[in-house]
């Protein structure tokens, strides 16, 4: 039987923030979630024997290898709704499946930036290269996911080398702070807090200093790290401890930690309202799960944003980043292109291996006995007749490989593989056939 490529999925066209940071899986739960990708059927089964777990801010999508495409989807959506104690009614809706091409057009596209909602944006390549490593270290992959993820980072290396897409692209974190200086107007005079330290947190604390903001506070759960940014940006960093006293100094506060729960709470708002009540509070939250309670746009004095509200910063600067997108796609489709001929040669390759072997196995049995019937003949004829024997394996060989190659890469090698299994009388490797 066949494998198949599966994905299933949300993003942040099909679901809000609210039920994608319910599905979001990251740090310690991705490893755990990828210790039991595979066995999840619990007898070992061979069902999703590969697995790769893409789980970002803006999306959530399954990669696996399957000899059923309508039981591993099943499979996926019922893990998924386990892993993050979600009802499948909550989500089913929101999914996205797709198989084989289409499920590696689509990688190939997350690797090159066209699928985010900042077209071109440099971190997903970074996120899709982390999801594989991951996967990688916990032995969920195999030689399927292997060469797909190999060829889809290749992809977006290519892209952002070979054209100009990330250049003119705006990154979410990028886009928070073009936010906050639209609605602050200026940043010079502005207080401004960073919660998180992390590499989202990074982009979004520089991208305010490029355009201008000189009172930084970097608040991180561990001091040191936060300390390093801070020197960076000539800030001040302290622990989330001294959220109180930051929310009360900051007129910008941009949140971006890995939090699974919400730190920023209406209560903590409130009580720095309550002793700043003169001065406006600007938040934006571009963490996934969110960090802010959203009932903290009720306060008086706040302005609330989180990174579905970014869609209309990000669009300003479309006309540069489209003028790239058809070369870009060209890339994503050569590499696509490239991966499904490797795989779909693999239901072809074994039949094949085991036609050349009888071919060979008949051809030593049959230039045993002629060798033995022509008696004493000097070495070079001996190898005349060796080489007579193997050109005509070769020859006899060569067109209906070559024909099964191309019914592969056309998509339907399984109809002509059983055909010859049959006329050939090869035995039927059921597992090397999988």
């Amino acid at each position: 039987m066949s494998s198949h490529i599966l994905l299933v999925g949300v993003n942040h066209t099909t679901a809000p923030i609210a039920l994608r940071e319910r599905l979001a899986i990251g740090g310690t739960e991705l490893v755990d979630a990828l210790t039991r990708f595979g066995a999840s059927n619990g007898h070992g089964s061979t069902l999703l024997p590969e697995g790769v777990i893409l789980s970002t801010c803006n999306r959530l999508e399954m990669y696996a290898v399957t000899e059923d495409v309508q039981r591993g989807r099943e499979r996926l959506i019922q893990f998924l709704s386990q892993n993050r104690k979600v009802p499948v009614e909550e989500f089913a809706s929101s999914l996205y499946v797709k198989s084989n091409a289409d499920a590696v057009d689509h990688l190939t596209r997350v690797a090159c930036g066209l699928d985010s909602m900042v077209v071109g944006e440099p971190q997903i390549l970074g996120q899709v290269t982390d999801a594989y490593r991951t996967a990688l270290s916990q032995h969920a992959t195999g030689p399927v996911l292997n060469t797909l993820f190999r060829h889809a980072i290749q992809a977006g290396k290519r892209a952002r080398t070979e054209t100009a897409i990330s250049q003119h692209a705006t990154s979410v974190p990028s886009a928070a702070a073009a936010l906050a200086e639209k609605e602050m107007q200026r940043l010079d005079d502005q207080v401004v807090l960073v919660m998180g330290a992390g590499e989202i947190g990074q982009i979004a604390a520089r991208a305010l200093v490029a355009r201008g903001a000189k009172g930084i506070i970097v608040a991180n759960r561990t001091y040191d790290r936060g300390l390093m940014l801070a020197r960076e940006l000539n800030g001040e960093a302290m622990t989330f401890d001294r959220q109180a006293e930051a929310l009360v100094r900051a007129d910008i506060v941009i949140t971006a930690t890995d939090a699974p729960h919400i730190i920023v709470t209406t209560e903590k708002v409130k009580a720095a309202m309550a002793e700043r009540p003169e001065r406006p509070m600007l938040i934006i939250d571009i963490a996934v799960p969110r960090d802010t309670d959203p009932g903290v746009a009720d306060i008086p004095g706040i302005r609330l944003f989180d990174i579905d509200d970014l869609r209309d910063v990000v669009n300003g600067n479309l006309a540069a980043r489209e003028r790239e997108i058809p070369r870009v796609e060209a890339i994503a489709a050569e590499e696509a292109t490239t991966f499904m001929t490797w795989f779909q040669a693999l239901d072809v390759i074994p039949t094949i291996a085991d036609l050349r072997q009888r071919a060979e196995a008949v051809k030593a049995q049959e230039l045993d006995k002629a060798l033995r019937r022509l008696g004493d003949i000097s070495d070079q004829e001996r190898q005349v007749v060796c080489a007579m024997a193997h050109g005509l394996v070769n020859k006899l060989l060569h067109e209906p490989t070559v024909r099964l190659k191309k019914h592969a890469a056309q998509g339907n090698g399984y109809l002509y593989t059983g055909a010859v299994r049959e006329l050939f009388g090869l035995e039927v490797d059921k597992e090397h056939e999988a």
